[in-house]
């Protein structure tokens, strides 16, 4: 099942269970916590007052109460030293507590606060790139959807070098768009005079022409995907994991050799299967798309590509970062 980051409130999400960024005494505070504890209403603080609290690294769960939400996950991040405290160890240990819990409860959503990237001043794109891994790995053996859900922009952020990278690269295909949109529109018109040669009259529409040419049409996207699984060596279960994509879709892709899929689990399934640019395309193209100079999405994904970057997470944290849709979910 997928990992997907939204910009959302988190008390706002409806899912079987949300993690609250919480401290050790569990009895509410700033941020998140508080949010958490206002939207729940008294009910919550009174339980966790029975809890007696919760260690750095750990969770513990309560009911809901009046978040849309059945349960709530408490899970308390570590408080950033400079990374000589076993902060890393502590924050994974957070999220895969918290995870391993969710599974206990038979949750299937779980949504997740960037944890201790607030007043606890964990960096926060290290504190995403713990957060990913981490659900990434649990997510290889469990079916479940978990959110990353980011409250604003500022919360959100990839590092500075590979956004300048990125924009760069998108600058520059766009700066080439636009002059070859420029050299197309200002072509000189030729002159009679000049006119080309007639061109040979057209040969005669031919139905059975027709049929013989359908007849031949190659394998559809849902017969390329398959064959392309066999060739990588993956199994199905790996392969849509790895794309971040739903087990039901895939189901419905496998069943149907005429499935049409969207455009982002078209390029999930071959960021997954690690296809370069020109197998990419055609996996594209079997589907009715191609890669578009004029979309931004489609550039950061060739940008990745190009530099050999597969990880479908950190692509989707750079679309995430330029506001553009993510693949797979």
């Amino acid at each position: 099942m997928p990992l997907i980051i939204v910009r959302n409130d988190i008390t706002k999400m409806k899912v079987d269970a949300i993690v609250n960024a919480a401290n050790e005494t569990l009895m509410g505070g700033g941020g998140v916590d508080g949010a958490i504890h206002r939207a729940a209403g008294p009910e919550l603080l009174a339980e966790c007052a029975k809890l007696n609290g919760c260690k750095t690294g750990q969770a513990k769960l309560t009911k809901g109460y009046n978040l849309p939400a059945k349960y709530v996950i408490h899970t308390v991040g570590p408080i950033w030293y400079g990374g000589e405290r076993w902060e890393r160890e502590l924050l994974t240990s957070c999220y895969k507590t918290s995870l391993e819990l969710a599974a206990e409860m038979k949750c299937g959503t779980v949504a997740f606060p960037l944890i201790s990237s607030g007043a606890y001043g964990y960096p926060k794109a290290e504190a995403l790139q713990v957060a990913c891994d981490t659900i990434r790995a649990f997510l290889e053996t469990h079916e479940m959807t978990v959110y990353m859900v980011i409250f604003d922009a500022e919360t959100f952020t990839i590092s500075m070098e590979r956004q300048q990278d990125i924009q760069q690269y998108i600058d520059d295909r766009y700066a080439r768009t636009q002059k070859e949109m420029y050299n197309e529109c200002c072509r000189p018109v030729m002159l009679a005079s000049q006119a080309a040669p007639a061109a040979p009259a057209k040969k005669r529409f031919s139905l059975s022409g027709l049929t013989r040419r359908l007849i031949k049409v190659d394998e559809s996207f849902s017969q390329m995907l398959l064959r392309k699984i066999d060739e990588s060596g993956m199994t199905d279960a790996q392969c849509y994991k790895k794309a971040n994509i739903d087990r039901k879709l895939f189901s419905k892709i496998r069943s149907d050799p005429g499935y049409r899929p969207s455009k982002p689990t078209v390029l999930a399934f071959a960021i997954a299967l690690e296809l370069p640019l020109d197998e990419l395309r055609e996996m594209l193209t079997k589907a009715g798309f191609a890669l578009s100079p004029s979309s931004k999405a489609d550039i950061i994904v060739e940008y990745f590509v190009e530099q050999g970057n597969y990880d479908i997470f950190q692509i989707n944290e750079a679309l995430f970062a330029f506001d553009q849709s993510l693949l797979g979910a």
